[in-house]
Formats: C-alpha cells, sequence, structure tokens
C-alpha cells in the first residue's frame, strides 16, 4: 500500500494527545522568563537596578556588574532544573540558532563546579564563516561575536524534557558587520526613538523616549504528518508544487471563523501553554478563510521583544506539531488556487508619557502631533516604496504576492475615506504664502473631523499592503515565514529619515519667524502634496490600478531578483548609513545573501518537481496508459468498432498528451537550470532562475501534471490530493 493510502486509513486511528492546562494562563505566564519581577528576587540592588538601567534606558553594562547578573540568572535557572545555557540569535538563514554550554566545569585541582561568569552571559563565538555573510566572513576569516541583547530577556527551552537557559543575542563579525536580524533592528528602532523625540518635543516637552510598537499576525496551515511525509515537495520545500485543486476549496468561505477542529484545537492549545510559559503574550486564534489554514495573533510588544517573540514561537509551533502527529506549513503559499499566509506587521510609536502617535486625540494640540506622525508616515512610505518593497522579497512571498487577498507588489497606503477628507481639507486650506489662514486652521479641532470610534470607522482594504487600521498601520505583505526584523528595520529607518527631515524643515521656518503651529502646518501640507499618490483606496489586483500606479510612478516590481535591487542603489546607501544601520559593505553583503537565497530555494523547488515527475508521476501514468492500452486492444480483438472504444481512445490520447509534454518540459527545464548554473554573477544567475526557470517552466509543467492527476486511476496515484490534505483530519 502507498504512503498515501497509508495515511488515510491512519487518520481515524490517531491517538489524541492529552494537553495539560492550567486553569489561569496569568498562573504560568512568563514562568520561564527572566523578568525584572524575577530579577529582584535573584540579584543584588546594585544588580537589579544595572539591568532595570540597561533595559529601560539602554545604558551599557559593566563586565563587573555582569558577574553579578550571570550568577543570579544561573541561580534561577538551575532553581528550575536547566544545567546548560546558549547564546540564542538570528543569523541571515532565517532560522534562529543556538550553540548549547554546559554550567558544569572543573577547577585547576579537578573539583567539579557550576558556573556561568559574565564573560559567559556577554559574549560567545559562534564561527561567522559558517553562516551567510555575503561575502564579509571566509572559512580564513571565521570569528564572529554573539553580544548579550538585555532588552530581551533571557528564557528557559524545554525540549524533551531538557531545559536550556537561552541569552537573547545580536550576531557581528569580527570587524563589527551586523551577521542577523538583530542588530540592524536596535540600530533602527534607536534612530527612529531619537527623530521622534525630538518631533513629540515640539507638543510635550515632557517626552524623553519613543517606543515602537509591533503586533505581528501568524497565519499557518495545518497538514497530518503522514499526509506531509507522503508528499516530497512539501517535505523539501514547505510547499505542493503539483496538485489538482479540491472541487471544494475556500469558495463557501465556511472555513473562515468556523468552528476548530478537535484535533487541532489540541494542538494550539499546546503550543500556546508552551507560549505562555516564554512570555509570549498570544491573545487570539481562528480559522483563516482557506482550508486548513489558522492564525494566531499576541498582545502588541515593544518591537525588539515581538520579533524574538515571533522567531521563538515558530519554532515551537513546529515543535509542537509534531507531538500532534501534524506538520505545520509556515510557507507563504503551500497550496495553489487557495490563500496563501502572511505575516501581517502592525506597527505603531508609543511615548512614555503614555501617548499612542497613531491614535487621533481630543484636543487640536494632540491631534496635530497625530497628524504630524500620521502624514510622515505615508512621506516615508512614499519616499522608500521600492526599499520598502525589497523587505519583503522572498521566492516564497513572490508566489503569493496580488493573488487570493494578499496585497500585490506594488506598495500602496489604505487610510480609509475620514482621513482622506481630512488631509484634503488640510492640503486645500493651508495656503501656501503662511497667514492668519494658517492660523484659523489650526483653531478648528480637528478631532471633530475624525470619529471617536476610528478604529470603527476606517473600513478594511485586503489587497492594500500598507493600511491605517485605526491607531496603527498594518504591513500586509509580509510573509508568512519571513523575520519581522527586516521589514520593521526598514520601516523604523525611513521613519527616522523624514522625521529627521521635517524637523529640519520646521525649524527652518520657525528661524524665519514663523509660529511653531504655523510652521507644522506648513510643511505638513507639503508632505501631504509630496505623499499623496502613495494613497490608493480602491482594489489593489485591478488592472485599473496597475496603470494608475504607472501614471504615478509607483514601482510594481514583482519579482524578489528585481526588487532587491533597491536594497543597493545610492538612495538606500545614503539612508542607512546616514542612519548608522547599515554600511555599503553591509548592504551589498545583503543583497548578495538573499539573491543566493532566491537561487537556492527556486534551484530545490526545481529539482523536486523533477524527480517527482520522473519517479512519482510518470510511472502512475504510464501504468495506466498501458491499462487503457490493453483495454482498447482487447475491445479491438472481440471485435468491436471504433465507436465502441472512441471515449477509452480519447482518455489515452489526452494522458499521452500529458505525458510526453512533461517529459519534455523537465527535459527543458533540467537544461535551463544547468545553462543558469554557469553564471558566475549572482544577480544575474537570480534572474535567470527566476525568468528561464521558475517562469518558464513551473507552471506549464504543473498543468500538465494536474491534468494527469484528474485523468490517472486514483488507485494509482501515490500522492495525496489537496482534498485529503486540506480536509481530512
Amino acid at each position: 500500500m502507498s504512503l498515501r493510502f497509508n495515511a488515510i486509513q491512519n487518520l481515524s486511528t490517531s491517538a489524541e494527545v492529552k494537553v495539560e492546562e492550567s486553569p489561569r494562563i496569568t498562573s504560568v505566564f512568563g514562568s520561564n522568563v527572566f523578568t525584572l519581577k524575577t530579577a529582584r528576587e535573584f540579584l543584588s540592588d546594585e544588580a537589579y537596578k544595572s539591568l532595570q538601567a540597561s533595559i529601560k534606558a539602554s545604558q551599557k553594562i559593566d563586565r563587573a556588574m555582569a558577574n553579578q547578573i550571570a550568577n543570579g540568572i544561573r541561580a534561577w535557572a538551575e532553581s528550575k532544573g536547566v544545567t546548560h545555557f546558549t547564546h540564542w540569535f538570528q543569523p541571515l538563514t532565517g532560522t534562529t540558532a543556538e550553540k548549547h554550554d554546559s554550567f558544569f566545569t572543573l577547577k585547576s585541582d579537578g573539583t567539579p563546579i557550576e558556573q556561568f561568569e559574565g564573560d559567559a552571559l556577554i559574549q560567545q563565538e559562534p564561527d561567522a564563516s559558517s553562516f551567510p555573510s555575503g561575502g564579509l566572513r571566509a572559512t580564513f576569516e571565521a570569528r564572529g561575536y554573539t553580544a548579550w541583547d538585555p532588552s530581551s530577556p533571557a528564557f528557559i527551552m524545554e525540549i524533551s524534557g531538557g531545559k536550556t537557559l537561552c541569552i537573547p543575542t545580536i550576531f557581528v563579525s569580527y570587524t563589527g558587520d551586523s551577521l542577523d536580524y538583530k542588530a540592524p533592528l536596535l540600530k533602527a528602532t534607536e534612530a527612529l526613538n531619537k527623530a521622534a523625540v525630538d518631533v513629540c518635543n515640539y507638543f510635550d516637552k515632557n517626552v524623553s523616549k519613543v517606543n515602537v510598537t509591533l503586533g505581528w499576525e501568524q497565519e499557518y496551515f495545518i497538514v497530518d504528518e503522514a499526509m506531509f511525509n507522503a508528499r516530497p515537495d512539501l517535505v523539501m520545500t514547505g510547499r505542493t508544487v503539483f496538485g489538482h485543486t479540491s472541487a471544494k476549496n475556500q469558495q463557501l468561505e465556511d472555513q473562515y471563523f468556523g468552528s476548530i477542529p478537535e484535533r487541532v484545537y489540541a494542538y494550539m492549545r499546546d503550543f500556546e501553554n508552551e507560549a505562555y510559559k516564554l512570555g509570549i503574550p498570544l491573545r487570539t486564534r481562528h480559522n483563516e478563510v482557506a482550508p486548513g489554514q489558522y492564525e494566531c495573533a499576541p498582545i502588541f510588544e515593544d518591537v525588539s521583544v515581538a520579533v524574538d517573540h515571533n522567531s521563538l514561537l515558530m519554532d515551537v509551533m513546529e515543535r509542537v506539531a509534531r507531538r500532534h502527529s501534524l506538520r505545520v506549513l509556515l510557507h507563504e503559499k503551500p497550496f495553489a488556487g487557495i490563500n496563501g499566509s502572511g505575516k501581517h506587521n502592525n506597527w505603531s510609536m508609543a511615548t512614555d508619557t503614555g501617548v499612542n502617535l497613531l491614535a487621533p486625540g481630543k484636543t487640536p494640540k494632540t491631534n496635530l502631533m497625530f497628524l504630524t506622525f500620521f502624514v510622515n508616515t505615508i512621506k516615508a512610505v512614499h519616499d522608500y516604496a521600492d526599499i520598502l518593497r525589497a523587505s519583503i522579497a522572498s521566492a516564497p512571498n513572490d508566489h503569493r504576492l496580488g493573488a487570493n487577498e494578499a496585497p500585490p507588489a506594488i506598495i500602496s497606503v489604505f487610510i480609509g475615506q475620514y482621513l482622506s477628507k481630512v488631509l484634503n481639507d488640510v492640503k486645500e486650506r493651508v495656503s501656501e504664502k503662511m497667514d492668519e489662514t494658517d492660523e484659523s486652521m489650526l483653531k478648528i479641532d480637528i478631532h471633530k473631523s475624525i470619529p471617536e470610534l476610528l478604529m470603527d470607522n476606517t473600513d478594511r482594504n485586503r489587497t492594500s499592503p500598507f493600511a491605517f487600521t485605526g491607531n496603527k498601520f498594518e504591513f500586509r505583505a509580509v510573509g508568512s515565514s519571513a523575520n519581522c526584523s527586516n521589514p520593521m528595520t526598514v520601516l523604523n529607518t525611513i521613519m527616522a529619515e523624514t522625521l529627521k527631515q521635517f524637523k529640519k524643515e520646521v525649524d527652518a521656518l520657525i528661524e524665519k519667524g514663523e509660529k511653531k503651529e504655523i510652521a507644522i502646518m506648513h510643511v505638513i501640507r507639503q508632505y501631504i502634496v509630496a505623499g499623496e499618490k502613495v494613497l490608493f483606496e480602491g482594489d489593489g489586483y485591478s488592472d485599473a490600478w496597475t496603470k494608475e500606479a504607472e501614471k504615478r510612478g509607483l514601482p510594481n516590481v514583482k519579482t524578489t531578483p528585481l526588487a532587491l535591487d533597491a536594497m543597493v542603489t545610492e538612495k538606500a546607501k545614503k539612508l542607512f548609513e546616514s542612519n548608522n544601520i547599515y554600511s555599503h559593505s553591509e548592504l551589498e553583503a545583503r543583497h548578495e545573501i538573499e539573491l543566493e537565497k532566491y537561487i537556492k530555494k527556486v534551484q530545490i523547488e526545481s529539482r523536486i518537481m523533477g524527480e517527482i515527475a520522473t519517479s512519482h508521476i510518470l510511472p502512475a501514468a504510464i501504468r495506466y496508459q498501458n491499462l487503457l492500452a490493453n483495454n482498447i486492444r482487447g475491445l479491438k480483438e472481440a471485435g468491436l468498432t471504433e465507436a465502441g472504444f472512441a471515449n477509452q481512445k480519447q482518455i489515452l490520447e489526452k494522458i499521452s498528451e500529458h505525458i510526453n509534454k512533461t517529459s519534455d518540459l523537465v527535459e527543458k527545464m533540467i537544461d535551463a537550470r544547468k545553462i543558469a548554473n554557469n553564471i558566475d554573477s549572482t544577480r544575474t544567475k537570480a534572474i535567470a532562475y527566476q525568468s528561464q526557470v521558475k517562469d518558464t517552466f513551473f507552471d506549464e509543467i504543473r498543468y500538465h501534471v494536474d491534468k494527469l492527476e484528474l485523468l490517472v486511476d486514483d488507485r494509482e496515484w501515490y500522492l495525496p490530493k489537496y482534498r485529503e490534505m486540506l480536509f481530512l483530519r
């Protein structure tokens, strides 16, 4: 019996995994996290204050104090049964990394002791040449460093009964170049903090810090583990390269917010329990639109911690799924013809005085501050749309963007009719020459134009990649498997740059004698005019919008190799270097790494397509072809005229055509891949893989294979079908 039929048979006998839950989430939340509350118990006053200052005020911890903190963390970890520790970081592989060391060591006289010193807490030395570096590190230049990030708390990971203390860190080369996602994010967040505080001080001198907040929404698919194992394409790539859509998919939309299947529900509860212990504040779980698709989302957090929690959760989700004989699919488009999965990044800014800078207020002053940050965000997205597009570019996301409720590649901003009217009023009513007209505009309560229930009065537009949703912007174009750091680093950087320019222009007008509020309104008006081309309220999928976007000069780059070009333009280099985020060499390296990732992912997909077509599809089709041929031959020998086996002959001809086409196309695809592999330039090779391999062959080979799936005897078809993977639980 084939793996497919074994998987179907075993579904009914799958044992239910019992999930132990605490009666209240609050009783376990953060129990495996070294929070400040925990630190208060295990650290001296001096060490506690040092750690607190580092977390809240970004002050450096000296090595002498680090020894005290390390001893306190070890004491806490050992009280929970921990024997090993690791520096936990996020290299440019797209996954997390860790190397475990034990607390155990020997003194000079051979006495065994448990020890965790400040040096081990602060810094470790993984092999930098073994991770993607884009040429920044070679094998003979292997040294790299992981450095403790106190802003993200240490935590304990429990795996198979073992417990490991994880220290969140950044990862840099011996020469100081960033080799991870985290270090640039921290730099970009600090750049935005400084720029935003300067602008906030126009309105409130008490603001001394602006925190960037992030709330991600993680979409994912769940399939049975046996089904997964019977699909080599899912095992190798995370998506199905072949598979005809089932008769029923998502057309009835009955999956969305429907009752959660029991087996999936048990899995959700299990990974949520793990997440709560790690301090991940999950709040929401529900069925998504596509069959077999689900979503979870947390409460908003500081952007750095939120990014760590999302990376950690993806690891937890995959590990817990195996306990339930399930597999979680985080690929952006695991199944054709139905919705893909995104990771919507809900982004905002909040002051240390408790004000959300993207939430309308109730007075002219607070609304002028809201309007300032709101308009600056739109201007930033307009000016740097190409770089923002590059931040979410990947081979998996190319499959998703532009269809089935995913936003298109054109970066636009949706703000809704109410705020569109507000911006239009400001643009029309503030005069070119600053005079009393400007001051009279300020006397109008702007909040009267902005409904108090703005969150309910702002419509949703699923085709918009960047939408205002009441008190935040939702970057919907981020892919489900992505690390949130990359788009958040870019968004924070372009916002910091735009705010710096805004302050410079306002200050110049104030120096000329203009009132502060008048100067602010005048620059806001200029920014509305400069950025309004990126505003769009309609259907992002329509041909009309594609044409309109072209007229407006908005970039529409649909493929990753070309989208990534925006990372290494002079504009990008100036932007990132002036804000101390990336040097030129770091940008070039990341561009190289992302191109290499694209090449390898498409190459793997191409190889598995060829392998499955040759060793799974064609043998099954040929067996059925022979069966039909023998049937026709027997009918002929029985004396039937051609009319008596016309249907069989027609089916045979169709099968033969699809067999020949599949075989020919696979051979041509292999030849195209060989040609691409001989190209030296990484960019040119990536474009060749995209245009000459993926775009030329993937869909056409799939078309013929999927037709064979409909024609070949079901008993001969060894790959689990869509109806089985998506609907059988």
